[in-house]
């Protein structure tokens, strides 16, 4: 494959764009930061007419694909309508609707566009509800840029301080001075540890927030008992558990990961997936709790809120999806599986050592000697990134795309052809790799 018009537009957008990249992720992107042309499906185009089978799809949003007919259908009907209202459609009341209907969680819902914004809204609802201000977060775990939540998000071992005490580590610079004072950073997956957080900080913390399934590194499941513990202890100590399902929600399950584990957290938030690629997020509460968003002593805005396309995108998504959940996460998951199951073989035969972890719908592939991780040290104690990004550029060279990351995302419209020229090109990538 030739790049050279990549290259080309990559030049030229590092004398007006920051970097060239408007996401720092893909700065990461080897050998070049590649342009598009379009996406469809499974596949999408770059400038210079290279096809690839995609697994960023678009970092997770594009469950079913890009650009999928029925989504397109209806928001270019809607959209004559108008674009943003600055008001209410009849659509706004059907998306909460059918989120409700898909998730356990049954509260009320706030609408924003990104999945940063909405947990900012979350940590602020808490607060407000009650009357704390500190908060737990957990290394590896990420609820998006802003100063007040990237902490420890991938900190430095030589930084990041005890396992039994943790050091909120600031992943920028530019971060205000005491953004971090509020946080207590925790491991992840220690039910002990989370427990020795609130007897050190009684009538203190106002909430812990959590990737129910720990998507931002590796793709982590939580031990039997984790999840269900960290909600005893939040009630026992008068905190709000909430659930980042920015990832998981509508990808892992209809219900997210609330359905996939049993657990209900007291708030959750929602991204990506849940508007089929449009830039929509959720906030669902328990009615108690949303009510001071309700009386508007939590404030929240946005101009952009519940606007007309994202509404439209959402509904068809989501209308989509539960005309059959079964059978749509069935095949979207056993797809998924089927795709680990032959990336575990091809490296086994190239003599490699790779994970491949995760279930189905997404996962992560990583170069280490471990037969699993559980934690985000143990991920970044034994990781090879290097190699991965040698196996990511091997990849797109045979013609499929990879996340900067090791993060892969299903789609409905990947198939079995397309499973079976992602592992040819990963048995012939790892072949190069051995050799």
């Amino acid at each position: 494959m030739t790049f050279q018009r990549s290259e080309k537009l990559f030049e030229r957008a590092n004398t007006i764009i920051a970097g060239g990249i408007s996401s720092q992720i893909r700065r990461a992107e080897r050998p070049v930061p590649l342009f598009f042309k379009r996406g469809k499906g499974s596949r999408m185009w770059d400038v210079d007419g290279n096809e690839y089978v995609d697994y960023v799809q678009g970092m997770g949003p594009n469950i079913f694909g890009h650009a999928p007919d029925f989504i397109v259908d209806a928001v270019r009907e809607d959209i004559d309508n108008g674009f943003c209202l600055a008001g209410q459609t009849e659509h706004e009341i059907e998306v909460a609707e059918l989120i409700r209907a898909a998730i356990p969680l049954q509260g009320l819902a706030r609408f924003a566009s990104s999945g940063t914004e909405i947990d900012q809204l979350a940590l602020r609802v808490a607060r407000g509800f009650t009357g704390r201000s500190k908060w737990v977060k957990f290394e590896g775990h990420y609820h998006g840029w802003t100063d007040t939540v990237l902490y420890s998000v991938h900190p430095p071992l030589d930084e990041a301080g005890s396992v039994d005490a943790p050091n909120a580590v600031g992943e920028s610079l530019g971060m205000a001075p005491g953004s971090g004072d509020d946080i207590i950073i925790a491991p992840w997956n220690d039910l002990a540890a989370l427990e020795a957080v609130f007897q050190a900080n009684p009538d203190e913390i106002a909430c812990v927030m959590m990737e129910p399934i720990m998507g931002n590194t590796n793709c982590i499941v939580a031990d039997d008992g984790y999840l269900e513990g960290a909600l005893d202890l939040c009630e026992k100590y008068g905190a709000l558990l909430i659930f980042d399902e920015v990832i998981t929600g509508f990808r892992v399950a209809h219900g997210g990961a609330q359905e996939f584990t049993g657990v209900i957290p007291h708030m959750a938030t929602y991204g990506k997936s849940v508007a089929g690629g449009f830039p929509l997020s959720v906030l669902i509460g328990l009615p108690e709790i949303m009510e001071r968003v309700s009386t508007g002593e939590v404030q929240h805005g946005g101009s952009f809120n519940s606007n007309v396309m994202v509404m439209s995108a959402a509904r068809a998504s989501l209308t989509h999806i539960a005309e059959n959940p079964e059978g749509f996460y069935n095949d979207l998951n056993g797809r998924g599986l089927k795709l680990m199951q032959g990336l575990n073989a091809a490296a086994e035969e190239a003599g490699i050592p790779m994970l491949v972890q995760g279930i189905g719908s997404t996962f992560w592939t990583t170069f280490t000697e471990r037969e699993s991780i559980r934690d985000y040290r143990e991920h970044a104690s034994s990781v090879d990134e290097e190699k991965y990004a040698v196996f990511a550029e091997q990849m797109l060279n045979q013609g499929i795309r990879l996340s900067t990351n090791g993060r892969w995302h299903m789609s409905s419209a990947h198939n079995d052809a397309d499973i079976a020229q992602t592992l040819g090109a990963a048995r012939a990538s790892l072949k190069v790799m051995a050799g």
